[in-house]
């Protein structure tokens, strides 16, 4: 009998069954007057007299009114190149320990995130809230028992100015609680390899010294390195070397386009349990089975607004309009985009982190991530988001019964007509024209503005596909393999030619040939 996992499932369960359902606004406005509390004598609180904030009759209101929007390069601008320079109490107490690098998915620079203690706290505090909510996933006893395999980036972190950057993971990691370091995998020497092949390799050579349980990782990278653990071993499945794994958390994308050839790696099914953990902060998490959507975690040192994702509200860069109004949890609406705007414990004010997201139900506050701002392509009136790509891509691939687990576009001008043109991630043989007929139908389908657009001005549909192993190199050529990368859905036309150029390059080396 699992004694010990017994012991645990129960203080788990009594832990999640503590935390009743409450009032999440109310919640929200103790967090935002914690936050004005303690930022009120930094630099950026004197200059918003924050502080006078905590006398208004509607702190959220006055909050909104007094606090411009800020995207990362304002805020960085503005203020966060004083913390990277050393200075103190800038936008929070002190000065942060950490960086969290962020090169995201637009193909920009390195962001560096401030990642304060308070901010440290607030993730082990969301990890501890999530391990609380696998009680309402029926998990034997037994489970508790068992390792995690975490696979993130280095927690080699570079020292720079006085403080460490690295990768959201690689902090997260490198400051896990002592009581969990006896669960955690591959452990802390394999973790501090920076090279990601050779940290893949060491974690196959002592695959079959563990008994995991459950996995954490980017969907693209996860795969490719329990692809590498079966091969090592020559077996069939990732079950042939963890007999005992049944939970994959996952994160940061949406998992439906990998789920495919992600279960081909599996004996048998897995829970999936999605988890939104932004370098900006742990921001929501899967709190029950049947939904894949996730609750966002309301009194944990962030606080959020929502700005209707419209074009109305945004600028031609993606960014929000001054103007733009932002919505509280008690005004939202289910099934509509939002923008996400958050206030942190790491200094970041009314920061737009680049993500949409929309709510799938109010009541209990849960989201699901609908894409990123920079990623709407928006040319000549389609209005296509991440998400109805997303759908559309899920249609081809049980339309044709093929996996495509990356894709990325741009809207091109040909000829003086504008085409989407999509390069899909496809191993199997299929006619491209057949692909794009089906996709143009598709989001024809889902989306009335795209339906209109190509009636005028958007000309056509151009696919290409290329095998998988193209994506994950491109990754690897941007110097973004492994941890937080995500591969760029959408690319503006600059960026574009320089994947179009590298893909040719690619396949003029692997002698493969694109197909149209």
């Amino acid at each position: 009998m699992a004694i010990i996992g017994t012991i645990i499932k129960k203080a788990v369960e009594l832990s999640y069954a503590v935390s009743s359902k409450s009032d999440f606004h109310a919640k929200q406005l103790q967090v935002l007057h914690e936050l004005l509390v303690k930022a009120k004598d930094t630099r950026f609180g004197q200059h918003y007299r924050l502080g006078d904030l905590l006398y208004a009759q509607n702190l959220a209101e006055a909050f909104a009114f007094r606090i411009p929007y800020f995207d990362y390069h304002q805020m960085e601008e503005a203020w966060l190149h004083r913390l990277q320079q050393g200075e103190e109490n800038v936008s929070w107490p002190g000065k942060p320990a950490y960086f969290a690098l962020s090169s995201g998915t637009t193909g920009e620079r390195s962001k560096r995130i401030p990642v304060s203690e308070d901010m440290l706290n607030a993730i082990r505090l969301a990890g501890i809230k999530q391990l609380g909510a696998t009680a309402n996933f029926n998990l034997p006893a037994t489970f508790f028992e068992k390792e995690v395999l975490m696979l993130g980036s280095s927690t080699q972190l570079n020292e720079r100015n006085g403080y460490l950057e690295g990768e959201i993971s690689g902090i997260s990691a490198s400051n896990i609680p002592t009581w969990f370091k006896g669960f955690y995998r591959p452990g802390e020497e394999i973790s501090r390899i920076n090279d990601w092949d050779e940290r893949v390799l060491e974690i196959a050579k002592r695959a079959r010294d563990w008994d995991i349980g459950a996995l954490s990782g980017i969907p693209s990278w996860l795969q490719l390195m329990l692809k590498r653990v079966i091969d090592y071993h020559g077996v069939n499945t990732i079950h042939d070397i963890w007999p005992n794994l049944q939970v994959y958390t996952t994160g940061g994308v949406a998992f439906e386009p990998y789920e495919k050839t992600f279960n081909a790696l599996l004996a048998d099914p897995i829970t999936i349990i999605d988890t939104y953990f932004a370098s900006e902060g742990f921001i929501a998490f899967q709190e029950r089975p049947d939904t894949r959507s996730m609750k966002l975690l309301v009194d944990n040192g962030i606080y959020f607004e929502f700005v209707p994702f419209t074009p109305e509200n945004m600028t031609d860069e993606g960014t929000l309009k001054a103007d733009a109004p932002a919505l509280n949890l008690t005004e939202v609406e289910e099934g509509v985009e939002y923008v996400l705007v958050i206030s942190t414990v790491s200094g970041l004010w009314r920061y737009m982190i680049g993500d949409t997201i929309a709510f799938t139900n109010v009541d209990r506050a849960e989201i699901r991530i609908t894409g990123r701002t920079k990623f709407f392509m928006n040319v000549v009136g389609s209005q296509l988001s991440v998400d109805k790509m997303n759908q559309a891509i899920l249609e081809l691939e049980d339309q044709f019964d093929i996996k495509i687990p990356e894709f990325t576009l741009s809207a091109i001008r040909i000829d003086g007509q504008f085409y989407h043109v999509w390069y899909l991630a496809c191993d199997s043989p299929v006619d491209p024209q057949h692909l794009a007929e089906a996709l143009d139908n598709r989001l024809k389908q889902v989306n009335k503005n795209y339906r209109v657009a190509r009636s005028k001005a958007l000309k056509g549909v151009q696919v290409h596909t290329l095998p998988k192993s193209c994506f994950l190199d491109w990754n690897t050529d941007q110097q973004k393999k492994g941890g937080q990368v995500k591969m760029e859905r959408v690319m503006d036309q600059k960026r574009f030619r320089e994947w179009e150029n590298f893909v040719k390059q690619w396949t003029s080396k692997n002698n493969y040939k694109s197909t149209t």
